[in-house]
């Protein structure tokens, strides 16, 4: 079940018309549901690829995917964290939002950690104060 974009000519919009089959978009009149004009020309799509999660992850975990991260300078840091949070489509709360805020104006992450104690949950200390068993 095929969905393909036009542009109709008579209202200058870019509509999408759905069709029940292949071959009824090959044989039938594409009609613009906005106006119901007949003067459409089809346009290319685009295209999009289902991936998964780990598939994104793999990818953002690339260096090449973004090549003018610097991880000691915070507005790149910032960045980087909002895209994966982007790519994660989860919301991590206004915490997350205001450190990222505040990376991204430039602020130092050692004064943001200081100013949030409470940041890394009850009882740590911050980053990397406690060893991980693996």
């Amino acid at each position: 079940m095929p969905i393909y974009e036009y542009y109709c000519h008579d209202c200058r919009r870019r509509v999408s018309i759905f069709w029940r089959s292949f071959s009824k978009a090959e044989q039938g009149t594409a009609v613009c549901p906005r106006c119901g004009s007949a003067k459409l020309t089809r346009l290319m799509s685009r295209v999009r690829v289902v991936r998964s999660e780990e598939s994104r992850l793999d990818d953002l975990a690339d260096p090449g995917s973004m090549p003018d991260f610097d991880e000691n300078d915070p507005k790149s840091l910032g960045r980087w964290m909002r895209k994966m949070s982007d790519e994660m489509g989860e919301d991590l709360g206004p915490e997350f939002d205001e450190v990222v805020g505040r990376l991204e104006a430039g602020e130092d992450p050692e004064d943001i950690e200081k100013s949030m104690p409470d940041l890394m949950g009850e009882g740590a200390e911050g980053l990397g104060s406690e060893p991980y068993d693996i």
